[in-house]
């Protein structure tokens, strides 16, 4: 044991069991964390703590618990803080992200009793939301939950840093169905409304080097048959600046149609052919998809923020998870590299293959 395990591990579990010691290491990672990309040589130290932390803070210690008004103050203004995939402006954004038809579910661990490690905001709607809009905006009106058929999984974040690489979501995810298939016996639709955060840079830098790259060749044959619209539209050069400039303003009739569809295909595209190894490129997908959820649509300016622009077009994405389908969807998945995706989706996926496979054929 002590020519396989470093001293040092010995060192950290010492200083776990000191009262505070818990959060002092994991402050004490997040401080490596920021250290990593200049000094490599700490890998070693991190894969340390990462490896007890993972010990540590598994499933069997975690307590999941709903956090609404009458939660204490230091934990409401820290899920202000923590909350990165729709950032809250103050209270007014909290207080409507928790009323009726909203629920908020949160892991604590015993050492960190004040301190949420992972939380989800869920809507209670009347169907699967294709914009984020009306449920971040805090002048929304309430809707009555007890008429909700699904709830939307709109945020999730992971609020430590220091526990960066330990998962979390995937418990947390199945444990609030059951809590809310439990409150809400309606509710038999369960989905996320989730963002797509490379989708824009990721396709920027393919367009840029696709000269001897396949994807960036099926890309640019992707691409082909709506360039002449979305340049005659616009007067740019560049097919990424025209869709630019037509988000700037609204557009309607043919042109909305085109451009939505443009954007779908982009969005299926990069979540489907962009790969790490067997697995999906975009961190979300994967995640979500390593879960048994399966992709069930593509939304075209569902975030019409500047945020949104600047990360997806505007675009985000529903998965779905059925209970049913979790198992098989997720051997698929982590098996094969399989994506299992709506009708809808499998569809488009036909069409782009087609659209690329003929506008490679014609180029030869």
């Amino acid at each position: 044991l002590e020519v396989a395990e470093p001293p040092r591990r010995e060192l950290f579990r010492r200083l776990n069991i000191v009262p505070g010691g818990t959060a002092c290491l994991v402050e004490m990672r997040t401080f490596l964390l920021d250290k990593l990309p200049s000094h490599a040589a700490l890998r070693a130290v991190d894969n340390d703590l990462q490896h007890l932390l993972i010990s540590w803070f598994n499933r069997g210690f975690l307590t999941l618990e709903r956090i609404d008004w009458n939660t204490p103050a230091a934990i409401l203004e820290k899920l202000i803080r923590y909350e990165a995939v729709h950032p809250m402006q103050g209270w007014d954004d909290l207080r409507r992200r928790l009323a009726a038809d909203r629920r908020c579910f949160a892991f604590f661990h015993p050492a960190l009793p004040s301190d949420p490690l992972i939380f989800v905001e869920v809507a209670l709607t009347r169907s699967v939301s294709n914009t984020i809009v009306p449920l971040i905006d805090s002048r929304e009106p309430g809707a009555d939950p007890l008429r909700a058929d699904t709830a939307v999984f709109y945020s999730i974040n992971n609020a430590l840093k220091g526990l960066r690489g330990i998962s979390f979501g995937n418990f947390l995810i199945k444990q609030v169905v059951l809590e809310l298939n439990a409150e809400f016996p309606g509710i038999d639709t369960f989905v996320t409304l989730s963002p797509i955060p490379g989708l824009r840079s990721t396709l920027e830098e393919l367009l840029e080097k696709r000269e001897g790259e396949q994807l960036g060749e099926d890309l640019q044959a992707l691409l082909r048959p709506y360039q002449e619209g979305l340049l005659e539209a616009t007067g740019e050069q560049d097919p990424f600046a025209a869709i630019d400039r037509l988000l700037e303003r609204p557009v309607t009739g043919s042109l909305k149609s085109g451009l939505d569809t443009c954007l779908r295909e982009l969005a299926l595209f990069y979540l489907t052919h962009l790969k790490r190894g067997e697995f999906a490129f975009d961190p979300v997908a994967h995640f979500h998809l390593s879960n048994g959820a399966r992709l069930e649509r593509i939304n075209p300016g569902a975030h019409p923020q500047e945020r949104g622009l600047r990360q997806s077009w505007g675009c985000m994405v529903n998965y779905r998870y059925l209970e049913a389908d979790l198992v098989a969807n997720h051997e698929d998945y982590v098996g094969q590299g399989r994506i299992v995706m709506s009708r809808e989706l499998e569809r488009v996926a036909r069409h782009l293959a087609e659209a690329i496979h003929a506008e490679s054929a014609a180029s030869v």
